[in-house]
């Protein structure tokens, strides 16, 4: 316990693990699950059960987005950019005796690059257009293509999760970095999202 960068460390990482899971796991639920769900909903049924489900899944879906954000900027810090003993400052993991970037920094990178996009499109697109339906703000003529731009950037983020996944795995678990796998490991987990979409709306009709 008086190891406190160790205690630390692992708090910061299991919490960024958690609400990722909570995150991710909304994203594939209203994608997987509730988009089919409402291509077959009547308009009765929408009106009594969207009111009670939406606000509810839309709340922890972005502040899962958030503090899976917020903690993963903390975590890179201890691991990438703090040395025990020495203090803060680009550590071995991430430049390498060149003053280039190390695989491992490359693969973390990625990770992170496809995270902030994906946590830019929630906070700064899908939440602010799902707030202003839910508060019936946009009229409806408007309507189908606000919820149209809305779909389309959620189905980004999910086509996204696959290879953010990668990226953030990689590191520990692959290290070397070299474009054929990261373009193996996007094209397999486009593939996987792709055919988890066209299995949830096959699951609807069984």
């Amino acid at each position: 316990m008086t190891d406190w960068y160790s205690n630390i460390h692992l708090v910061v990482r299991w919490l960024h693990v958690i609400a990722g899971i909570t995150w991710i796991g909304h994203l594939y639920f209203f994608n997987f699950v509730n988009v089919p769900l409402q291509a077959a909903l009547e308009d009765a049924a929408k009106k009594a059960v969207n009111p009670q489900l939406m606000p509810r899944a839309l709340w922890w879906f972005r502040w899962g987005a958030m503090i899976t954000f917020l903690a993963g900027l903390t975590l890179f810090a201890l691991v990438y950019l703090y040395t025990p003993g020495v203090g803060f400052g680009p550590n071995s993991l991430l430049i390498g005796p060149g003053g280039g970037l190390t695989d491992r920094g490359i693969w973390i990178m990625l990770g992170m690059t496809l995270g902030f996009i994906m946590w830019f499109n929630v906070w700064m697109i899908i939440w602010p257009i799902q707030k202003r339906l839910l508060t019936g703000k946009v009229p409806a003529d408007q309507a189908p293509a606000v919820r149209k731009r809305a779909f389309l950037v959620s189905r980004a983020n999910t086509f996204l999760s696959g290879p953010m996944l990668f990226g953030m795995l990689a590191p520990s678990h692959y290290g070397t970095f070299n474009w054929p796998t990261a373009l193996v490991a996007a094209g397999l987990g486009l593939l996987a999202i792709g055919a988890s979409v066209r299995s949830s709306y096959q699951v609807g009709k069984l």
